[in-house]
C-alpha cells in the first residue's frame, strides 16, 4: 500500500540554498534537499486502485498557472515538544486555492477530511525528543537573517513515501503541469 500526498517540488535551486541550514541542531533527521516540497494535502496509506483514481482524479483538476510562492523564514512545529523545523511560505490566496481545490477532489473520492488548518511549509528537518525547545530556539536564534527565497511552481506533483527515519526518499508517482497558457474550458 502506497502513503500517497499532494505537494509542490521545490526546485534544486531553492533546495540548495535550504540546505545551507542543514546541521546544528541535535536530535534534528534532516531532509535531503532533493525531497523538499510544499505538501498540499496528505493522503495516508491507500491500495493500488485508490492510488490510481487519486491519480486520474487530480488529472481532471481545474488548468492553473504556474505559482510564484515566497519563504521568508524558518520556525518549528509542536511549541513545548517540537517536532519539525521548517521554512514558512508566504500565504498565497492560489495556493490556498490550490490546496482547497484537492481536499474536494479527495473527499468526493472518500477520504477522510483533513481537519488541520493549511499551513504551507516546506520540512527541514523532523526533530527527535532530544531537540527540545530551548535548543530549537537556540538554533533559530543562531541563524543568519533568513533570505526571502522565491520560486515558480510549474507542476503539482502526486508523491508516494517510504516508511523512514528521516522522511524521504519521495517519489512522484504522477505530476500535474502548471501551465502558462492553460486550456479553455468547455467549447473555444
Amino acid at each position: 500500500m502506497p502513503r500517497l500526498f499532494t505537494g509542490i517540488e521545490v526546485p534544486p535551486e531553492t533546495g540548495l540554498m535550504l540546505g545551507a541550514f542543514r546541521g546544528g541542531l541535535p536530535g534534528a533527521r534532516w531532509v535531503e534537499p532533493s525531497d523538499y516540497h510544499v505538501t498540499l494535502r496528505f493522503i495516508g496509506d491507500v491500495d493500488g486502485g485508490m492510488a490510481e483514481e487519486i491519480a486520474a482524479a487530480l488529472a481532471e483538476a481545474r488548468p492553473r498557472p504556474p505559482l510564484t510562492l515566497a519563504l521568508d523564514g524558518l520556525a518549528s512545529f509542536g511549541g513545548e515538544r517540537p517536532h519539525a523545523l521548517f521554512a514558512r511560505v508566504v500565504p498565497d490566496p492560489d495556493l490556498s486555492e490550490l490546496q482547497a481545490e484537492h481536499e474536494r477532489i479527495l473527499r468526493q473520492l472518500g477520504a477522510e477530511p483533513d481537519t488541520r488548518r493549511f499551513t504551507p511549509h516546506v520540512t527541514l528537518a523532523r526533530l527527535k525528543r532530544g531537540a527540545g525547545p530551548d535548543g530549537v530556539a537556540q538554533y533559530l536564534a543562531m541563524q543568519p537573517v533568513f533570505p526571502r527565497l522565491t520560486f515558480t511552481a510549474r507542476r503539482v506533483a502526486l508523491y508516494s513515501a517510504r516508511d523512514s527515519v528521516g522522511g524521504g526518499p519521495y517519489v512522484v508517482e504522477a505530476a500535474y503541469p502548471l501551465d502558462d497558457d492553460p486550456a479553455p474550458l468547455g467549447p473555444a
